[in-house]
């Protein structure tokens, strides 16, 4: 399985769907399996999982500037 296109799935469903946004939170690789829909090698798991909390948490800083850049 291409780690990449996981990772890029995970973030595009997981910023739309504010419930898996929630599981995501508390249990990050119950969230991802259940997206992905298999049983991963934990090693993959946890590159996926680290993969996804990277990219949103850049998408969330990203909205905040945007966002600090229209008070101004």
């Amino acid at each position: 399985m291409d780690i990449r296109a996981s990772i890029e799935k995970a973030v595009e469903t997981i910023s739309q769907d504010k419930a898996l946004q929630e599981q995501f939170k508390t249990e990050p690789v119950a969230a991802i399996e259940k997206l992905l829909g298999v049983d991963l090698p934990e090693e993959a798991m946890e590159k996926i999982v680290a993969g996804v909390k990277a990219k949103l948490t850049a998408g969330q800083l990203a909205g905040a500037a945007d966002a600090l850049k229209k008070l101004f």
